[in-house]
């Protein structure tokens, strides 16, 4: 599935229209949640056919179309089955779904009506009940590669800067590149953004950090403003203008990173880090926060599985304290930098010497599951032949 994005010009009157859509989007998903609270055991049909009636007893909610509401259940459906998983794995935090209120952002998504393409492809118009009309769509994209029945999507996405139109293709990504016979391990860290089994180190660019005055002085400003007034209201869209640019350079960083040591690597191994957990930490959760370390392993598999890369997520337990020459456990703060054995006499940068064992735990375990042994089958998946295995079944018995 491929997602392509496209900003959309039109008037004020048109944004207004798609503000009425988004916020009827929203309305029918709090209206299936709280369906969902009083009447016990329903499931997503019952959601879906929850729809109806509310198109029905509410003529604003008739102006989307069966397939829109039906999408705004689904939503709705989809908080609730997280909710029903994490009860089942005794999550801490199960996560019980919440009604939505008003936000910057918002959306509304549509199947396969509701909407129309123009012939050269650069127009959409939206034919629901609201009748946004027609919207200039400004993007890179082209969408003339793709046929119309390729696209089962298109969502319009509300963001501080605008409105953006999503058109979900179903398309597989597949592209091909040459084998290197480099595998790589990465440590993550707050002085460089990671350093790599190599050496390599690449610097964290500190995008939060850079602009943490100019948010500080626009939150004072909307802070200062009288609620409810017009000049609060251009506070916080500069604001979230502000937020928006900050989150896209921390993406945009993600992105290139990621493909780029995807494509000169076979195999690249990393911590498994519990991120949600270690942003608890009040001293380091704003240099977590900057650093995007989720983001950037969530590009690293995609483009993994797109490339066919292997990735491989170890546990992150001693892989500083362990020495990478001789094994042994060498204990050291987070404020010791060198790591220095007493056993072997090596010395080594204390990120260097992780990384180090991280790829090692990388091809130990890649080895062990048997997906894909590092140092000849990456080589054959890459050129489109499948390893010999065993199978994992043997043949029945014949009855006697």
């Amino acid at each position: 599935m491929l997602v392509f994005e496209a900003k959309l010009k039109g008037s004020n009157e048109q944004y207004e229209k798609l503000d009425e859509a988004i916020r009827t989007t929203r309305f029918i998903r709090n209206s299936c949640l709280r369906y969902w609270m009083d009447n016990k055991g329903i499931g997503k049909y019952e959601l879906s056919a929850y729809c109806a009636v509310l198109a029905k007893d509410f003529p604003f909610a008739n102006n989307l179309n069966s397939m829109t509401r039906q999408a705004s259940a689904e939503r709705a459906w989809s908080a609730i089955t997280r909710f029903y998983d994490n009860s089942k794995k005794n999550v801490a935090k199960k996560g019980f779904p919440r009604f939505k209120k008003h936000q910057t952002h918002g959306s509304v998504e549509y199947k396969t009506t509701g909407y129309k393409l123009s012939d050269d492809r650069q127009t959409i118009i939206f034919t629901d009940g609201f009748k946004a009309g027609s919207f200039r769509l400004w993007g890179t994209r082209d969408l003339h590669f793709y046929q119309l029945n390729q696209i089962k999507r298109v969502r319009v996405v509300r963001r501080a800067d605008g409105y953006y139109a999503q058109f979900c293709l179903d398309v597989e990504r597949v592209e091909k590149r040459e084998p290197t016979g480099i595998t790589i391990g990465l440590d993550v860290g707050f002085s460089h953004f990671y350093t790599d089994s190599g050496g390599q180190a690449v610097e964290n660019p500190r995008h939060l950090r850079k602009s943490e005055k100019s948010l500080k002085r626009l939150q004072h400003r909307m802070s200062s403003t009288k609620k409810g007034s017009k000049n609060r209201a251009k506070s916080i869209s500069r604001l979230a203008r502000k937020h928006l640019k900050v989150s896209r350079q921390h993406k945009d960083f993600a992105v290139k990173l990621a493909r780029c040591v995807i494509q000169s690597s076979d195999l690249v191994a990393y911590e498994d880090l519990m991120v949600r957990n270690m942003v608890k930490n009040r001293k380091l959760s704003k240099s977590i926060t900057d650093a995007a370390w989720s983001a950037f392993r969530d590009w690293l598999e995609y483009f993994g599985k797109v490339f066919g890369v292997v990735t491989v997520a170890v546990p992150p337990y001693d892989t500083s304290q362990n020495c990478s020459n001789c094994g042994e456990v060498v204990k050291k703060s987070l404020s010791t930098r060198t790591h220095e054995c007493q056993h072997c006499g090596f010395v080594l940068d204390r990120d260097w010497n992780a990384a180090r064992n991280i790829l090692e735990l990388g091809l130990r375990t890649v080895g062990h599951t048997g997906t894909l042994n590092a140092s000849g089958d990456i080589d054959l998946c890459i050129g489109g032949e499948t390893p010999q295995c065993k199978p994992s079944r043997g043949k029945r018995k014949p009855k006697k």
